[in-house]
């Protein structure tokens, strides 16, 4: 080659046939390398599952068919996640149930997925990786032997004259056969590229099966979904009704003239925001507004805390005039009006909108 370099010695040249063919195996054998980097990306983005895809090969050798590939997939990892945190919650919880079934769904799809890896593995990897590993370095051996002979013969050419004609007859003649043994091992693998079509069709229906599947899964799980959300709509809904506040009793006070009492005098009070000693103790008969106009029944004790606020006891009929918001009502309770808390009161009659 250096002689060809230097020297302007005119190189045995091939013909544009074989030029063409070496150029489709090489255009093929960068496909087929980099499609299975591509496809191993595809099915693995984790680099560490990557890996362990890749050894699968001979897993299988040892053990057989093997039935998982022998690393998580990510949604089983989820639908784990999922079904803990469901069991957490309990099944009184529609967030609780409705993560189980989504967990369940997720370990499923992570079983697909585990088909599709190991049948995209066997019947597309692994043949492409064959003829990487065989066909194609076979065809690399044969060319680069064809151009250490061709060096020879052009070399032997130059001597002619100065070598036994012997010897450069063998060298054409080694020549020629390592270029028919090229040509051969090219022409056999471009010929039979539809194996590769076939393997092409194989990882594709494998995609199929396994979206066909993910998606039936993904559907029964959307429909359990929807039907627990029609479900919790068409329960009626549990009004929280806080527990009435218990009175602390601290007892009678000691008496500092030796025990005996003293009467009490009066409290007055400096802010209106606390209740006087004074005040008169409703008695227990009210009078009923009629149940034709807004109205609402005290299910608990309501005592005023401050000015504005309308006091009542557990049963009180309470005319409705006005809500403040979704949280307080104004009312009129024997002539007198002020503001109340809602969660205190079943409303009877409603208020018109």
């Amino acid at each position: 080659m250096v002689s060809e370099k230097v020297g302007g010695a005119e190189g045995t040249k091939l013909d544009d046939d074989f030029k063409e063919m070496e150029k489709k195996v090489d255009v093929t054998s960068k496909a087929v390398t980099e499609v299975l980097a591509r496809t191993i990306e595809y099915l693995q983005p984790n680099p560490a599952s990557r890996a362990k895809l890749t050894m699968l090969n001979t897993v299988s050798k040892i053990r057989g068919q093997v039935k998982n590939p022998g690393y998580p997939q990510s949604e089983g990892l989820l639908g784990e996640c999922m079904i803990r945190h469901g069991k957490e919650l309990g099944g009184e919880s529609n967030f609780g149930d409705a993560l189980l079934d989504a967990g369940e769904s997720m370990k499923r799809l992570a079983e697909v997925k585990d088909s599709l890896d190991i049948e995209v593995k066997q019947n597309f990897i692994d043949p492409l990786q064959n003829l990487c590993d065989k066909d194609l370095k076979e065809i690399q051996h044969h060319l680069k032997k064809l151009e250490g002979r061709r060096l020879d013969f052009d070399y032997k050419k130059k001597r002619q004259g100065k070598i036994p004609d012997e010897e450069l007859r063998q060298a054409m003649e080694k020549f020629e056969e390592s270029k028919e043994v090229a040509e051969t091992s090219m022409h056999h693998l471009l010929e039979t590229d539809i194996e590769q079509v076939s393997q092409l069709s194989a990882l594709v229906d494998a995609q199929l099966d396994y979206h066909r599947q993910a998606v039936q899964i993904l559907d029964e799980l959307a429909d359990k979904l929807k039907r627990r959300m029609r479900d919790a709509s068409s329960r009626p809904k549990r009004e929280y009704k806080p527990k009435p506040r218990e009175l602390l009793d601290l007892g009678e006070p000691e008496q500092p003239n030796g025990g005996f009492p003293c009467a009490a005098a009066p409290k007055t009070t400096a802010s209106s925001s606390f209740r006087s000693s004074d005040k008169p103790i409703r008695t227990p008969s009210r009078s009923m507004p009629p149940l034709d106009q807004p109205s609402c029944k005290a299910l608990y004790d309501f005592e005023p805390e401050n000015d504005g606020e309308l006091g009542f006891r557990e049963g009180d009929i309470i005319t409705l005039t006005n809500q403040i918001d979704e949280n307080w009502y104004e009312g009129m309770l024997d002539g007198q009006s002020g503001f109340f808390p809602l969660s205190y009161v079943e409303v009877l009659v409603p208020l018109p909108q």
